[in-house]
């Protein structure tokens, strides 16, 4: 039986990393690294409990520093336990610190590395996001790609070899969410929204601008507040007042789940969250000049706004058309992966 180590740490990477366990049991020996990247409670520990994954085999504490500085304590780390462990291979999710991080641990040591959500691109290289997931792919020797267009970006980039197109592990997550009933179906009038990029928060002036347009809306606005973003607010937007907008805590996954599944729309900078939005038909609202998913643009179902916030009321009034129901898959992406590479 060939052992994997799987390498998780930020808040995606747990729901993206659960289908993918799921689906191993009997197949392969799993053996995870918890990076630490992401060590709030709701963004961690509580994805564990909720989705039935065990506990990682190692946990670190590299989260915090700068880019540089977090990237390198978590190759300092990963690297003793892979020349231990001498896997068979090293998995990685997405485009976090923590992917890049396994990535060049194991591509140093000759191990090769499995990339899970591979061949996305913003084309933004401001974004530290886009940095980890073209050097994660030009060091992969087995590339899972969600969409066509991913293979489009990689061949763009002259990566052929080792792409396979399954379909999107988080359609599997969702699936595996509505066979569990976990999800509640009933509906309610609200815009459910969160904000958690730099470039969205770390600006007052830019935060206060999103937030105002906001407020202006009809509907009511659910703002489930990032620990990030609610310390920029407390500290500096302390005197505002915003009438519409509902300031609520983080939610675990499959209680985010169900406030999407409940709202009338979405406004997010999320990448994740807009890819979520669209297998739960959802209009989405994507507060960024750009967007990795850009298939979700088609038909309205995922509109980009950055400098025109006051568009924002004449988007969600625009109806969506075209919807694709198998656009990231049928769900069994999981399967799929763990087809390609232990047979």
């Amino acid at each position: 039986m060939k052992k994997i180590i799987a390498i998780i740490g930020a808040r995606p990477q747990f729901i993206k990393h659960a289908p993918i366990e799921l689906a191993s049991r009997g197949l392969v020996n799993l053996v995870t690294i918890h990076t630490g990247q992401h060590y709030d409670y709701k963004m961690s520990q509580i994805f564990f409990d909720e989705l039935g994954i065990k506990k990682p085999d190692y946990q670190l504490n590299a989260g915090g520093g700068n880019h540089g500085e977090m990237t390198g304590r978590m190759m300092i780390e990963i690297e003793q336990i892979v020349i231990k462990e001498n896997p068979d291979f090293v998995l990685v999710y997405g485009d976090t610190n923590s992917t890049l991080a396994g990535a060049l641990v194991a591509s140093k040591l000759n191990i090769p590395v499995v990339h899970i959500e591979a061949g996305l691109r913003s084309y933004n290289r401001n974004m530290p996001e886009e940095i980890n997931r073209l050097l994660t792919d030009h060091v992969a020797n087995y590339l899972f790609v969600p969409t066509e267009s991913a293979i489009e970006n990689l061949n763009k980039e002259g990566i052929t070899r080792g792409v396979f197109k399954t379909g999107d592990v988080m359609c599997d997550m969702i699936r595996i969410a509505k066979e569990r009933n976990i999800i509640n179906e009933s509906q309610s009038n609200f815009i459910y929204v969160t904000l958690h990029r730099p470039y969205n928060t770390d600006d007052l002036a830019r935060l206060n601008s999103i937030l105002e347009a906001l407020d202006r809306l009809e509907t009511q606005i659910q703002f489930y507040v990032h620990p990030r973003t609610q310390q920029k607010i407390k500290t500096g937007l302390s005197d505002k007042i915003y009438k519409n907008i509902q300031f609520k805590d983080p939610l675990s996954y499959f209680d985010n789940l169900t406030a999407m599944n409940q709202s009338i729309a979405i406004i997010t900078d999320s990448g994740g969250i807009q890819k979520e939005a669209y297998i739960l038909m959802k209009k989405c609202i994507t507060i960024r000049s750009e967007t990795e998913w850009i298939e979700t643009l088609d038909g309205g179902w995922n509109t980009l706004v950055w400098e025109e916030l006051g568009n924002i009321k004449d988007i969600l009034s625009k109806p969506c058309i075209n919807y694709k129901t198998a656009l990231y898959g049928d769900g069994y992406a999981s399967q799929e992966i763990w087809n390609n590479l232990v047979n």
